[in-house]
């Protein structure tokens, strides 16, 4: 069974439009519509749900580093919710250059250009409800206030001090008030290039940005509200 990917969409509208046919069907009718064999189970489907989104909306950047709407600067991401329809984990949002960390601003960094636009796909993640039947639910497309913007840069700025000081171990997931930081990794094998606090290269495990679940609460809230 060959997979199919969608067009990508043309217009944010369009977009939009695709989105509400995904609210309220199954993951099994996920698999149908994008012609994909369904996970046997949740330990068997890690990144799934994404990857088929991306498939049935016409996401088209792959693996390039640029948002997975190039052409509406809309990045896509999944929002596992729990048994009381909220977020159960961290959201990821992209890796951290440790080799290149004095090379970035704000304004250059990719996290915060990941978090421009972002396209919300919430649907069921509670291990109640079988696999199959897990329902996806509406879209929400946000953009971050002026206070969240400012919150997210501080939280960044806090983050990259300690990281360019060479002090990713002293660095924990307890840092930042929407963003963390969170080992990226297969395995405690899978390491990476940095420096240490002496300037020194060193092998370290990979670390990427995440959001705090209590923030995408909030973005899913704010947005239902409004």
């Amino acid at each position: 069974m060959a997979s199919r990917q969608a067009k990508a969409p043309s217009s944010v509208e369009e977009l939009l439009d695709n989105c509400r046919q995904l609210a309220g069907l199954s993951l099994a009718d996920l698999a149908r519509k994008t012609c994909s064999p369904l996970p046997v189970s949740p330990t068997h489907a890690k990144g799934w749900v994404g990857q088929q989104a991306e498939k049935f909306l016409g996401a088209s950047a792959g693996s390039k580093a640029e948002p997975d709407f190039p052409e509406l600067g809309i990045e896509l991401k999944t929002l596992p919710l729990n048994a009381n329809g909220q977020p159960q984990e961290s959201t990821y949002v992209c890796h951290i250059q440790l080799m290149a960390l004095n090379q970035q601003t704000w304004q250059q960094a990719w996290v915060n250009k990941k978090l421009q636009q972002v396209l919300w796909l919430p649907y069921e993640a509670s291990k109640t409800i079988e696999y199959a039947k897990r329902k996806l639910g509406h879209a929400v497309l946000w953009q971050p206030s002026l206070s969240q913007a400012q919150q997210l840069q501080q939280d960044w700025e806090e983050i990259m001090e300690k990281l360019c000081m060479g002090e990713q171990q002293q660095l924990s997931a307890h840092h930042g008030q929407f963003l963390q930081v969170r080992p990226k990794a297969a395995n405690a094998k899978a390491l990476t290039n940095a420096y240490d606090e002496q300037g020194e290269r060193c092998q370290t495990l990979p670390l990427g940005f995440y959001l705090r679940p209590g923030f995408t609460r909030e973005i899913l809230e704010n947005s239902y509200l409004g």
